[in-house]
């Protein structure tokens, strides 16, 4: 069946079935809202000097990043969530892109800010903000992960909201200069395959990033979705390395040093390594794989109306390449269908799904499975301890179980 067919026979068994898609009937019942003038629709609003940088509506305020305090020890070695279930499309508003910060965010002049290229290179060289504004630029829109996204979800269901159980993520188009340019400006020595990317903030990030992924397709970037990073993004500059773990994206770049091999400080050794059940520890699982998680319903957006036509909404993003396709379940993982794809298909971006269909009013226990263009499957979190135990942080891109009660309250569960 067709998308197109497919919603031609949704709109029909929900409308004119009169299963419920529940447009008043305003004009009759006499509703003032629509028969009335309101103040609105009379008085005059605020002028255009009153905005001078545009901010959402007031009906809007509680559409923000959350934290939740008790998973780090302060705030300035903390982090806050995307709020997934308020959104649509597939670009992040640069306002309620998630933060992570190991030392706070470092607030300082872009014209005080200097980017060095040292170690195992024919000259080292040092970059001005004016310096690097003058190499060929280029745009791309790709998502942030932190590894640690799902996280808490290892040994079981946990943090109740899709906020707070895959809400470290951001997509967004950056504007920067391909790494590799600046490198063939210094020039890499023969036995140059590796580099250290350190920031400039309190905590002295450091990431080794192998040398085939500096020169393929790594970015150093200084603007998001058209304007300036923002403070809390790495401005002014930051790497972007696509489809590759959130940490390696070194924000406040300050320094690259091309090496012989990979340093192994403290941000791949004590931290982001995936401990497996036998103790032991895999190491450089760099890459993103495929995931998927419905945003809508879900604990922060329930179902609100009373059956009928429903709509299924949810993102899936893969650090391989791109999701053609993307399996819905209402009812467990006893039936599968096929979800609707929207939008762009960026490589390594977020897609948008939707699955429309007509609720009963009964419990739902809903899922998402993704499909990547390498053929990869999004995998159940039952098979991902049957290898990994529970013991991980991070990397957990299991399928995500929402149970819908039949008053459209959804909760966070796990099923076998």
């Amino acid at each position: 069946m067709s998308n197109k067919t497919s919603r031609r026979r949704f709109l029909k068994t929900g409308i004119v079935a009169g299963t419920g898609l529940a447009a008043s009937n305003a004009v009759a019942e006499g509703d003032p809202l629509i028969t009335q003038k309101q103040p609105w629709n009379q008085d005059l609003g605020s002028g255009v000097d009153e905005r001078p940088y545009g901010m959402p509506s007031a009906f809007e305020v509680d559409v923000k990043r959350r934290s939740v305090p008790w998973l780090t020890a302060d705030p300035v070695s903390s982090i806050n969530f995307t709020p997934l279930h308020e959104l649509d499309g597939i670009i992040t508003p640069n306002g309620l892109c998630f933060e992570r910060h190991h030392g706070g965010v470092a607030e300082y002049d872009p014209a005080s800010h200097r980017l060095m290229i040292n170690g195992l290179v024919d000259k080292e060289l040092v970059f001005t903000m004016e310096d690097i504004m003058r190499f060929p630029r280029e745009n791309r829109t790709y998502f942030l992960e932190c590894a640690a996204n799902s996280g808490m979800e290892w040994r079981g269901s946990q943090l109740n909201g899709c906020q707070f159980t895959h809400g470290m993520i951001h997509n967004v188009m950056y504007t920067g200069v391909p790494l590799r340019l600046l490198l063939e400006e210094a020039g890499i020595k023969s036995n140059g395959k590796w580099l250290l990317a350190e920031g400039a903030d309190a905590s002295g990030m450091t990431r080794s990033i192998p040398m085939e992924k500096a020169l393929d397709d790594c970015l150093v970037a200084f603007k998001m979705n058209g304007e300036s990073l923002r403070p809390e993004q790495g401005y002014p500059l930051r790497l972007v390395v696509p489809g590759w773990e959130g940490n390696m994206w070194v924000k406040w770049l300050r320094r690259i040093e091309v090496g012989d091999q990979p340093w192994h400080h403290r941000e791949e050794t004590s931290k982001y390594t995936d401990l497996l059940k036998d103790g032991k520890a895999r190491r450089f699982t760099w890459v993103m794989d495929a995931k998927s998680v419905i945003t809508n319903p879900s604990p922060q957006a329930p179902i609100l109306h009373s059956k009928g036509p429903t709509i299924l909404s949810g993102v899936a993003w893969s650090g391989r390449g791109t999701i053609p396709r993307v399996d819905v379940t209402i009812d467990g993982g006893k039936n599968w269908n096929t979800a609707r794809m929207s939008g762009p298909s960026f490589d390594k971006s977020m897609h948008r799904f939707y699955y429309e269909f007509n609720w009963n009013g009964s419990d739902l226990l809903v899922q998402s499975r993704a499909h990547d263009s390498t053929g990869y499957v999004q995998p159940t979190k039952d098979e991902l301890r049957f290898i990994r135990g529970k013991n991980s942080i991070y990397h957990n891109n299991g399928i995500q179980t929402w149970h819908i009660n039949t008053k459209g309250v959804a909760e966070n569960v796990e099923i076998s």
